[in-house]
């Protein structure tokens, strides 16, 4: 099938168009709503016109506002003329100026005669009165003007802004040039070069003559200053012992003046980092340490310098006056005399010699005690260890000995010798770092303890991690020598413990340097006791109590790493190694008794903050009380079961039953020993028991106060008190011993009252008849307003929201549109830019082929 013919096409389309003009022209169709008046603030609705037609207004409405607004935003350049009837254009243009021109003289001569009624009007042109201006009163610029700084002549200004016309001359001047002589006219150039050379001439002048007066002018002061002095001094002469009253100053200048004089805010040192303290440190040892090597070899050269003076007001702050500038005072004749300086004036000739010559003699004193005073300040820095420079110290020797060149004879040989034997009894101050335990043993050895404290402290110093690469290293096995120098003093007999108390701080920073190195070795150091105890069990079937050096060690653990962590890797171990300890090791002897209260004490040390229970702990506690009970022959039931490591019967159970009642008169609290060598009597041994006795009930009373806040609190104290109450004999202890712990109240704990809750406050509802159609009945006039207003609220609003929509669309629309015609016009000139490309393509190639044929 072919295509139809293109002329039924178009008479369709004509067909179309009639049909559709004619539905617009049907009077049927049209939409009248007649309106009867007009209500102020009330929207028309009656409107007339064919359907769709309100659509159409509101599209044209949004274009003459919106479309408007949205065209004009963000342009602001909008100039609005307010001269009269320039909108108008029913007035001719000569109207509108005459009127214009009336409308100023009015406004002007309201102002100016308001209260003038006799005085003729006055006629300006440009604001400037017609009557002066016809007078022609201008004052020509006189030539001193242009001798102005920063103005320029009035010739010159012509010559270069006028058009040169200064430069041409007059016809009348012409004329009687040429009757006068013959001279020939000037050329514009040499013009030009006479104003040059008048204007340099000019200014040559003004800086003649101001360097002129400013000569004279400090001629002048000086002649002032002279005359003054003068003037001044047969002032004061006059007046004599008259002095004028001063009048009394306010609280306020005092005040202003005493701020002058008070202490300015200096500004402070910068923060040190822990490296350049570490390097200050180590500087200030090895100066220490040079100057007791000196010391040794006999050189005492800078320590024989005698101090300087200081007197009982020195502050020791390091401050030293420049000058010396106070005045000898003195009574002569019943008036003082104060003797003036160089620089006074009005002293007689006579006396002049002899006043500079005490000027050069205080001078002299005064760099002496300058002198003096800097060689003390250097003894003091290197006595203090403030860390001076040595460029500083070699001053101050080159200045001692400029001073006291004969200080080195005056030191005799003997006083030499007593100062090499001080300086060789003293600590060194520089120490190398022990690459073994055997040399730190030899380092440490036949010191005290505080000088060992001091020892350990400088090698620290000398080889703090951050001076050199390999510090860390030799720290770190510094840590586990002085372990181990600490545990083979606890083993000796008797052990030293000021020693090990003195090095604990020392470990501690070593701990604080290097936590992770610290925890390793505390961690390889309990496991190979817990191992070497698990092996004695396994062999034995029992333990003995650890060592002193062992129980140094747990001490150092609650001391370096916290314990109140739920899980530690140090701690956690030393919990396990107690636990363990007090439950496989029985106590045979009283030397076990003391090993088990010091593991007790550690025990309630490690939980004081975590409150953690610790059953072990009290069953060490019962068995330690249970071997105090006096056996009963007939085998009675006691109310209470002890655990391992003790038995209910055995060798040790009366260990520790007082045998002599006379020895809880004689006994005194003291501390445990720490052995028992000096323990030989059965007097002495009632009176260990009895401390043993004392610790363990004070242990007791720590326990209860732990654990009081347990829900389980009664029944694990229960078998210590049946112990307390029904078995212990304690009447025949000493009065500290029967001072029992308190048992726990049986009554219940105090509460609130409790009471019944008071209910809310309820009101009767109120019931509104509701009928069909949702209305309400019965409402008062009040809710029918508020109602009514409610309900025109929403309706307006929706329409608010409505119309919102609508010209949020409309501009939506507008701004596609826009961007479519912007790109429609690029796609037409980019094709226009192709097809004229195309073109020119063309007649190149098409000339191209001419050319080559």
């Amino acid at each position: 099938m072919g295509k139809p013919p293109k002329k039924k096409n178009l008479a369709d389309k004509v067909r179309k168009t009639k049909t559709s003009a004619q539905i617009k022209n049907n009077p049927f169709e049209v939409k009248i709503n007649r309106k009867k008046f007009d209500v102020l603030g009330r929207k028309s609705k009656h409107d007339v016109g064919l359907p769709g037609v309100s659509r159409s207004k509101a599209i044209n409405k949004r274009k003459e506002t919106l479309l408007k607004e949205f065209r004009l935003k963000n342009k602001a350049n909008k100039l609005i003329d307010r001269r009269f009837g320039e909108y108008d254009t029913k007035m001719a243009p000569e109207d509108k100026i005459l009127k214009r021109f009336t409308l100023e003289r009015q406004r002007t001569q309201a102002r100016k005669d308001l209260y003038n009624l006799n005085e003729d009007e006055e006629l300006t042109h440009y604001g400037q009165s017609l009557a002066e201006i016809e007078k022609l009163t201008d004052a020509v610029d006189s030539e001193s003007d242009s001798e102005e700084k920063g103005l320029l002549s009035a010739e010159l200004t012509a010559a270069h802004f006028g058009g040169g016309g200064l430069l041409r001359k007059k016809p009348s001047e012409d004329d009687d040039d040429g009757k006068e002589g013959r001279e020939k006219p000037k050329t514009r150039q040499e013009l030009i070069e006479e104003l040059i050379l008048k204007s340099k001439q000019e200014k040559r002048e003004r800086q003649a003559q101001k360097e002129e007066a400013q000569e004279l002018t400090e001629k002048l002061d000086q002649e002032w200053r002279s005359i003054q002095r003068l003037m001044a001094h047969k002032a004061s002469r006059a007046e004599g012992s008259e002095e004028p009253l001063q009048p009394k100053l306010d609280d306020y200048d005092v005040m202003v003046r005493e701020l002058g004089f008070e202490m300015k805010a200096q500004p402070s040192e910068k923060l040190k980092t822990a490296e350049e303290l570490a390097r200050e440190e180590r500087e200030r040892l090895q100066r220490l340490e040079a100057d007791r090597q000196k010391r040794m070899l006999g050189d005492v050269g800078e320590t024989t310098q005698a101090p300087s003076h200081l007197s009982a007001d020195d502050l020791n702050d390091g401050f030293i006056l420049d000058k010396d500038d106070r005045k000898t005072l003195s009574y002569q004749d019943g008036k003082w005399n104060v003797q003036e300086g160089e620089d006074e004036e009005g002293v007689k000739d006579s006396h002049e010699d002899d006043a500079e010559g005490d000027d050069e003699k205080d001078d002299d004193e005064e760099d002496e005690e300058e002198e003096e005073g800097v060689e003390g300040l250097s003894d003091l820095d290197s006595e203090q260890g403030s860390g001076a420079d040595d460029e500083e110290e070699d001053g101050g020797e080159e200045d001692g000995a400029e001073q006291t060149p004969a200080k080195d004879e005056v030191v005799s040989q003997e006083e030499r010798k007593v100062m090499q034997e001080a300086a060789r009894a003293e600590l060194p101050y520089t120490f190398k770092a022990p690459e073994s335990y055997t040399d730190l043993k030899a380092m440490l050895q036949g010191h005290t303890s505080e000088q060992q404290c001091l020892i350990v402290e400088r090698t620290q110093k000398c080889h703090h991690p951050s001076l050199a690469v390999g510090n860390k290293t030799k720290l770190q096995k510094l840590f586990g020598f002085l372990l181990e120098y600490v545990g083979e003093l606890a083993t000796q007999s008797p052990p030293e413990l000021t020693t090990i108390n003195a090095l604990i701080p020392q470990i501690y920073s070593l701990c604080q340097l290097f936590p992770d190195a610290t925890c390793k070795e505390m961690q390889t150091l309990l496991s190979d006791n817990a191992h070497s105890m698990e092996e004695t069990i396994e062999v034995k079937g029992r333990a003995a109590f650890p060592g002193l050096d062992m129980l140094v060690y747990l001490k150092i653990v609650a001391l370096l790493f916290p314990t109140s962590d739920f899980r530690h890797p140090v701690t956690t171990p030393a919990f396990l190694y107690i636990s363990q300890a007090l439950t496989k090791c029985p106590v045979v002897s009283l030397e076990g008794t003391l090993s088990g209260l010091l593991l007790c004490c550690l025990a309630v040390e490690f939980v004081s903050l975590s409150r953690r229970f610790i059953p072990e702990l009290i069953n060490f506690l019962l068995g330690l009380l249970h071997l105090a009970v006096p056996s009963d022959p007939c085998g009675r039931v006691l109310g209470y079961r002890v655990v391992p490591p003790f038995r209910q019967q055995g060798k040790a159970r009366e260990l520790l039953l007082v045998r002599d009642p006379e020895a809880s008169y004689s006994w005194r609290k003291k501390p445990l020993p720490l052995t028992l060598t000096n323990i030989l009597t059965e007097l002495q041994r009632d009176h260990y028991r009895l401390s043993v006795l004392h610790t363990c009930l004070d242990l007791v009373k720590r326990c209860t106060a732990l654990y009081r806040e347990l829900p389980s609190y009664q029944q694990i104290f229960q078998p210590i008190r049946t112990l307390l109450a029904k078995h212990l004999p304690v009447e025949g202890y000493p009065t500290p011993l029967q001072d029992l712990p308190e048992s726990p109240s049986q009554h219940a704990p105090l509460v609130f009252e409790k009471k019944k809750p008071i209910p809310l406050k309820l009101l009767e509802p109120k019931i509104v008849e509701v009928l069909d159609y949702g209305k309400k009945r019965g409402s008062t006039k009040e809710e029918k307003e508020r109602e009514r207003l409610k309900h025109k609220y929403k309706r307006e609003f929706k329409g608010a929201l409505r119309e919102i929509r609508k010209d949020t669309r409309f501009l939506a629309q507008t701004k596609l549109s826009d961007i479519m015609s912007r790109d429609a016009e690029r796609k037409r000139k980019v094709k226009e830019l192709y097809g004229s490309l195309a073109t020119q393509e063309g007649e190149w190639k098409a000339l191209k082929r001419k050319t080559q044929k």
